[in-house]
Parts: C-alpha cells; structure tokens; sequence
C-alpha cells in the first residue's frame, strides 16, 4: 500500500510536472506573437513617419517655390507691343550663375572649368572673390548652350538662381518710347514709367500704334543725314492726321534700353516731345489759317507795298530773301515765307483773335500725352512787338508734338486730334473746332511749296504721293540772346488732296555740307554739289524727301484705308 501510494504521488508530481512545462510553453508562445505584433506596429508607424516627415519637408519645399514664383511675380511686367504684335518690350524667365566659395572642393580645377566656358572673363578678380567666402554672380543670363557645359560639371559650387528679365528685342528703336525701369523694377521713363501700374498688375499685353518697320526705316534715314549735316541730333513724328494715331515718334541720339545705362548729357533728351524750341516760318502756316478762320482774308487777296523791313521796340524785321517782291499775295507769303506779309496778316488777325486760334490748335499749352516727357511751352508775353513777330514764328515755342498736332488740325477739316500711341479699342468721337474751309484753302497752298520752283521745299516733291508743307529755320536763343546755332524744320502732309498723314522732321544744329550732292525731283536730272544755305530748306526737306521714298511704299500698301 505504501507503494502503491508512493507511486502515486509520484505519478502526481509528474503530471504537475508536465502540467507545469506545457503551461510555460503556452506563455512562450504568447509572449513571442506580442512581440511580433508589436514589431509590425512598429515598422508600419515608422513608415507613416517618415511619409509624414516626407511630406513635411515636400510642403516645405512648396512653401520655397510659392515663395519664388511671388518674387517673380513681383517682378512681371506686361509685354509690349507695336501695332502688328512684335515685341517691343517683353518679361522673360532667365538663370543666372553663381559660385558659393564655401562649397568649393577643388579651386584650380574650378577655374580651369570656368576659363574654358568663359575664356574672356578676368580670373584674377574672381580668384579675389572666392577668397572673400560670399557667394557671387559670375554670369547673369546666361545661355543656354554655355548653361549645359556647367551643369555637366557637376560642381555642387556652381549654383544656379532664376530671376525675371526684361528685355527690349528693339533695342534703341524704340527707347524715347518704351523708357526704362530701374534695379528695382520701377519705371523711370518712358511707357515703362506712366503705365507703370497696369504693366505690373495686367497679364494682357499693351499695343501701340506705332509700326517697327517704318519707325526703322525713318531712324536710318535720320542717322544717315545726322552724318551728312553734322547735326547735334534730330527728331521725326509721323501721325495719322485724321485720329492722331502715332505711326512713328523717333528722338537721336537715342539709347540701348537692355544696358539700362544712366544717362545724364541732356542731348539724349526727347526731342520730338521734350524739347521745346522757336520753330521760325513753321508758324506762318498758323497765321494765315487764324486769318482763314476768322475770314478775314483769302488766299488771292493782295498786300501791295510791303517794305522790306519793319522796326518794332528796336528790333528790326526784315525778309530772309532780298528778292521777296513788294507786291504778294496772301498764298504767295507763304508759298515765299515772306516775314513782312506774315506781319501784316497777324496784325489784321489781332492780338487776341491769333492767340485764342494757336490756344485751340493746341500750341500754347503743355500738351496731355501718355508718356511724362512731354515739354512745357516757354510763356509768351503778348503785346504789339510779340503779336509781330509770333506772326512769322520768332520768339514763340512749343514741342515739336504740339506742331504736328496743330497742322493736322489744319488740313483735316478742322476737326481736334490728340496724338496718342496706346492703341484704343474704342471709336474716337472727334469735335469741329475750325472752319471746314481754313483746310481747303491752306492745303493747295502747302502743295505749291513743295511742287513749284517758288516754294522752299522743292526737294521734298516726291512723284506720287502729292506731298505739301512748310519750312521753319530759327536761330537758337542762349541766355536771352540768339545764336547762329539752328534749329531747322519741314512739317509735310501728303496726299494734300485727301490728307492722312503728317510727317515733320526737325535737325538740331545742323552744318552746312559742301561735298553733297542734291538731286533734283523734277525730272531735269540737275544735280547740285553743297549746300547753298543753312536753312530747313536745304537739310531738313532733303531728308524727309529721302524719308518719305522709303516709307511711301509701305504707307500706300498697310495704310491705304486710313481714315
């Protein structure tokens, strides 16, 4: 019995044995499944923080490219445009390469790099600048045949920024128009400046009117007689005379606007809209037309006995011309350019009558224009001895702007122009401020200066395009006293029986040239070498002859529907 019970206490701790094993096991088993549960947690939460970390830094970086497409957003500038959609003015993206001195793993083979890309770049100056450790521009707008060479390079020193760019296709064709901008994206001149605002905050382009191929063409032949009569500069203005379209607005010397060089010699000034001068026998047309308005006279009435000099509060007018009869008619002064009659017409006219007249032509005040370089006529203090001599165009100014739109006021029926060079997309409602018939009468009187052998502008006869118009020589005035220096002008208009365009061309100082040789128009083949005269006549009608031979073709083809 003892043994029996033995055994099964035996058998009993062995049970609890095995009991007690199988138990441990279980736990084993349970303990390692936490585990890897847990491992699987881990890996998946680590996985969702590095995707979490990821996209922090991804939102990070989008964050940098908002950042930068601001920046370049504040540098935008609306294109510009000429009338048939060529760039005149346009926003482009550029890079521009820089080194960082400190990322720099290996300096002699970096230059040698570098001089094979850019062999004409001063080395020793950019050796002093790596050494000074602060990051520097080697090469702005760079292109893109040189851009792929230094990315082939592999130099993490060699970094790359991107910026706006403006830049002007036209280069100096345009730049009295266009203007400039500034380091900091300001306008100062030009378009660039008084559309400042709508350039910056409109995505659409802006028009002009004016033509590139034509505003080419004047400009080349402005340089050419520039050279021929040694000018100090020039400007020319061709408008449409019906709406005051500007087709061409060119002021020389002119200027690169991609250099954006500060300029600071005052002869680079806008002389076609800027500069404000005495314009001579230009004026007489005004005259006569203020005597046409107020019909005071017609164009056969006769002036008999005409001296060849007047005095008036010690200053003695007399003709140009000695051989200026004494008997004229009214179309005779002007086709002559007579000083004496022209006096005589402004003195029937009046004081007051002849300054309301170049008042409405708009001629006396500062004109409204869409760019700020627009001059300020000197004020005019009226009396009998002024009324005398703004008659024939001596002590009175204005911009040259203001005469072409006061003539095409003239000769377009009478109706008010304002040039402009925006393009509008409106129709232009135009006012009556003369009498119809001042235009028909002035205009055969402009043709005859031009197409007889009495008138002053013979040179400019041009077969086809019935080209009328006037002459102005003026001495310049230097502190109160005038000058030989001259200021030599021609205001053309063609065709004279339907006008539509107005071309006036003004030379700054020119010389007299003894070596060229003028060609006649009348079909006489007579050639004639060096200038008689220093007078409009002789420079300034031979380059707008010149101008319009070039330009007419064009004119006749694209505008032939101008109204």
């Amino acid at each position: 019995m003892m043994s029996d019970k033995n055994s099964k206490i035996i058998l009993e701790d062995q049970e609890s044995s095995f009991s007690l094993s199988k138990s441990r096991t279980k736990l084993n088993i349970t303990f390692n499944r936490i585990s890897f549960i847990f491992f699987i947690f881990f890996i998946i939460s680590l996985i969702f923080t590095i995707h979490l970390t990821h996209l922090g830094s991804r939102k990070s970086n989008d964050e940098i490219v908002k950042k930068k497409t601001k920046q370049l957003n504040k540098l935008y500038r609306a294109d510009i445009l000429d009338r048939e959609g060529n760039y005149l003015s346009k926003s482009v993206n550029s890079i521009d390469i820089g080194i960082s001195p400190s990322k720099i793993i290996d300096k002699e083979r970096l230059i040698l790099n570098l001089k094979l890309i850019f062999p004409k770049k001063d080395y020793s100056e950019i050796k002093k600048r790596i050494a000074k450790g602060k990051f520097f521009y080697i090469e702005k707008k760079i292109s893109e045949e040189n851009y792929e060479k230094l990315m082939q390079l592999g130099d993490k020193s060699i970094e790359t920024r991107e910026s706006l760019l403006r830049i002007y296709p036209q280069k100096n064709l345009f730049s009295h128009i266009i203007g400039q901008i500034d380091n900091d994206n300001l306008g100062i001149s030009g378009l660039e400046k008084s559309q400042d605002y709508n350039l910056k905050n409109n995505n659409e382009p802006i028009q002009l009117t004016v033509d590139k191929d034509i505003q080419f063409l004047i400009r080349e032949e402005l340089i050419k007689f520039d050279k021929i009569f040694r000018t100090k500069g020039s400007a020319a203005i061709l408008m449409n005379v019906n709406n005051g379209e500007i087709i061409s607005l060119i002021s020389l010397p002119d200027f690169d606007l991609n250099k954006r060089a500060k300029i600071t010699d005052v002869n680079f000034i806008n002389k076609a809209t800027k500069g404000v001068y005495e314009f001579g026998s230009v004026f007489k047309t005004f005259t006569l037309a203020a005597a046409f308005n107020e019909k005071i006279i017609e164009p056969n009435s006769e002036l008999i006995d005409l001296p060849k000099s007047l005095s008036c509060a010690g200053f003695r007018i007399r003709e140009y011309d000695d051989k200026i009869p004494a008997d004229l008619t009214v179309e005779q002064i002007l086709i002559r350019s007579g000083n004496i009659g022209s006096v005589r017409i402004g003195q029937k006219v009046g004081e007051q009558k002849f300054r309301s007249f170049l008042s409405k032509i708009g001629v006396l005040d500062k004109i409204d224009f869409e760019i700020e370089e627009v001059g300020r006529p000197i004020k005019f203090n009226w009396g009998k001895c002024p009324l005398a001599t703004a008659s024939f165009g001596h002590g009175i100014t204005t911009t040259l702007l203001q005469v072409v739109k006061a003539y095409s006021i003239i000769v377009n029926g009478g109706f008010e122009i304002n040039p402009f060079l925006i393009k509008k997309n409106k129709e232009i409602i135009k006012q009556k401020i003369l009498d119809e018939e001042v235009s028909k009468k002035i205009l055969p009187i402009l043709r005859k200066i031009v197409a007889t052998k009495e008138g002053t502008a013979n040179l400019a006869n041009v077969d086809g395009y019935e080209i009328g118009g006037k002459t102005g020589t003026a001495n310049k005035s230097l502190d109160g006293n005038y000058t030989k220096k001259k200021i030599n002008t021609f205001v053309s208009i063609f065709p004279t029986t339907r006008p539509k365009f107005i071309l006036a061309v003004m030379l700054d100082e020119p010389q007299i040239n003894e070596d060229y040789i003028y060609t006649y128009r009348d079909g006489s083949n007579f050639k004639l070498k060096g200038s008689p005269r220093n007078t409009a006549g002789w420079n300034s009608v031979e380059t707008a002859g010149h101008i319009i031979e070039k330009i007419g073709p064009i004119l006749a083809t694209k505008y032939s529907e101008v109204n």
